[in-house]
Order: C-alpha cells, then sequence, then structure tokens
C-alpha cells in the first residue's frame, strides 16, 4: 500500500491519509478536498493531528460513515471527540411518526375540538359575569369604545356588504331564471329572490362578511395586546381586559348586526330586481309589489332575529382566541385564521339549528 504525508492543502496519492498538523475549521475545505481525492479503502492515520475541533471531527466521521475508512492513530482527546459527534449523528426527523393512521389523527382533532369548546364556554362564562359587573356599575361602561366599534364593525362594513349582496341577488336571479324558464315560470324568480335573501342569504352572507373582517379584526388586536403585554398591563392597574376590550366589541356587533343583515336584504332585493328588470323585462312596480305578497313578514323577523345571535358568536369567538396569543408573534396569525374558520363554522351550524327551530314552530 503507497503511503504519503499529506501536509494540509497537498493531494492525496494513496489510501491512507495522514493530516498534519491542526484538523480544524480552518482547513475544513482543504481538508475536505484532500479526502475526497483518495481512493478507497481509505484510512485515516491522525497521528500526526495536533488540534481537532467538531468540525474536523465531523469530517473524519463523515468519511468513516459513508466510505468505510478505518481510523487508526487517534489520540484520547481526539477519540473523545469523534465517538461524541458519532453520538450526536441521528437524522432529524422532518415529521412526527404516524402512529394510528386517520383514527389518530381524528382522535386528537376530536380532542382539540372538545379543549376548545370548553375554553369558549369558559370565556362565555367569563364575558357573562363581565356584563353583570358593567350593569351594576354603569359608570365602567365605555361608550366612546363601543361608538368607535360602530365606525369599525357597521359604518365600515356597508360597501363590501352591499356590493356583495347585491351581486348575490344577480346571481340568484339569473340562476333561478335560468332553471324557471324551462317550465315557464320565470315569473316565479321574484319568489325566489325574496325569500331566500330575506330569510337565509341576507343574514347568514353577513355574518361570514363579518367574521372574516371584524371577527379576524378583533383576535388580531387583542393578540397583538397580548404580546406587548398591554392586556398584563391592565390587570396590574386593576381594569379587567373583559369589559375594556371584549364587551363594547361584542355589543357593537350585536348591535350592528341586524342592521347590516337588513342592508344586506335590501340591496341584494335590488341587484334581483335590476335583473328581472333587464333580462325578463319585469318591470321594477311589478317586481316590488310581487315582492311584498310572496316575502311574509316571518321571513323578516327569522333573519332580523338570526342576525344578533351570530354578531354575538362572532364577537365572542374572535376574542376568544385573540386571549389566547401566547408571546410569539407567530400565534397572531393562526388564531386569527383560527377565530374566522370557528366563527363561520359556528355560524353554519347556528343556522341550520335556527332551521328546525323556525319550521318546527310553524315559520316556514
Amino acid at each position: 500500500m503507497p503511503v504519503s504525508e499529506l501536509q494540509p492543502g497537498q493531494s492525496a496519492g494513496g489510501n491512507l491519509f495522514r493530516p498534519v498538523g491542526a484538523l480544524t475549521i480552518g482547513r475544513a475545505g482543504s481538508t475536505q478536498r484532500e479526502l475526497e481525492e483518495v481512493p478507497d479503502p481509505v484510512t485515516i492515520d491522525l497521528s500526526g493531528v495536533e488540534r481537532m475541533d467538531t468540525v474536523g471531527a465531523w469530517l473524519v466521521h463523515r468519511t468513516v460513515r459513508d466510505r468505510g475508512a478505518k481510523v487508526v492513530g487517534a489520540s484520547e482527546e481526539a477519540q473523545s471527540l469523534l465517538e461524541q459527534v458519532a453520538d450526536a449523528d441521528h437524522p432529524a426527523k422532518v415529521r412526527p411518526d404516524n402512529q394510528g393512521g386517520v383514527v389518530a389523527e381524528l382522535g386528537a382533532w376530536t380532542i382539540d375540538s372538545g379543549r376548545t369548546l370548553k375554553g369558549l364556554v369558559g370565556f362565555l362564562g367569563a364575558t357573562l359575569i363581565g356584563f353583570a359587573n358593567v350593569a351594576r356599575r354603569p359608570r365602567k361602561f365605555r361608550y366612546n369604545a363601543v361608538v368607535q366599534r360602530f365606525d369599525v364593525v357597521g359604518v365600515r362594513a356597508l360597501g363590501i356588504i352591499g356590493l356583495m349582496s347585491f351581486l348575490i341577488g344577480v346571481v340568484i336571479g339569473q340562476q333561478g331564471a335560468v332553471q324557471l324558464q324551462q317550465f315557464g315560470a320565470e315569473v316565479y324568480t321574484i319568489n325566489l329572490i325574496g325569500r331566500i335573501t330575506v330569510r337565509e342569504l341576507g343574514p347568514l352572507m353577513t355574518a361570514i362578511m363579518v367574521a372574516g373582517r371584524s371577527g379576524s379584526a378583533f383576535a388580531a388586536q387583542i393578540g397583538t395586546m397580548k404580546i406587548t403585554e398591554e392586556v398584563d398591563a391592565m390587570r396590574t392597574i386593576g381594569v379587567s381586559p373583559i369589559e375594556a376590550l371584549v364587551i363594547p366589541r361584542m355589543i357593537a356587533t350585536v348591535i350592528m348586526m341586524p342592521l347590516l343583515a337588513f342592508w344586506a336584504m335590501l340591496t341584494a332585493i335590488i341587484g334581483g330586481g335590476l335583473f328581472c328588470w333587464v333580462a325578463l323585462e319585469i318591470p321594477p312596480l311589478t317586481f316590488i309589489q310581487r315582492i311584498a305578497e310572496v316575502v311574509p313578514a316571518t321571513d323578516l323577523w327569522v333573519g332580523l332575529i338570526k342576525a344578533p345571535v351570530f354578531g354575538f358568536i362572532i364577537a365572542l369567538t374572535g376574542c376568544f382566541q385573540g386571549m389566547l396569543v401566547a408571546n410569539d408573534a407567530e400565534q397572531v396569525g393562526l388564531k386569527t385564521t383560527a377565530a374566522v374558520v370557528q366563527s363561520i363554522f359556528l355560524v353554519i351550524v347556528l343556522d341550520a339549528i335556527f332551521a328546525v327551530f323556525f319550521s318546527s314552530i310553524g315559520w316556514i
């Protein structure tokens, strides 16, 4: 076997690689190139190494691991360092092992949902206690905060909700007319537009828009205040975060939701009426008279009763998720997303419950 004693920076000429001097991070590049030039099988003689750090030990260990090299002449200190590097050489798991498959994931999701529901119910209780405290001491009620939330939740949302509802009215009219024209009953498009927008889509689409717009804002604002320790500062000076942050947002959302829902119903009917006028040649006066005939007052009451309940759930979920934010900026985004998803989910579940309830009492 040819033997060549290699100084740092020289090329390898045989199967024995014998570095001399320091085998450290400063020599890592040249040592790596020299090792790659040595043909297999390679033997690494460390008797000439005076000093070796973790990087040098890693180069030697990797050569042993990948190429089956042998190490000879290592001092006690170098051998100890090589053993430590070998012990630390474990592949990192990018994702945990999937133990249990779909059943385990479903169980974990169920447990997490149960904990979230438990926390939401507890937060609801704390909010009701806060309402009771404000009712006993009206001076603690923050009028300015509530009026400001009226503007943010209600006034500034009129444009987007009106545009969305107008377009929904047009789409309902167009899709309904296409189907009803097959039976020569396109006049009943007015019935479809009136009842579905007033009873269902008006409050439901308004709730979805408010959840995405205001519910997410509540979670982000309160979450940011948690990170900057403003919530802790409130508690320190004797101010309840529930009374200062949650109650004004909840009152504003509950009061503004029926008004926004009514605005959504009105603009959707206007959009549907415009379509009927242009596409079906139904005059606006006829459309208005027909709407008054086919849409009972109970439909309007159903929509207006559901709206404040939806608003309460949206504000409760947004504030709850905001309060869950830990001392991590990433948590703000995660909890904001969770607030929107949970709000929309709960709104749809409540809408289904309302549908069954109103049907059972004869408000069909």
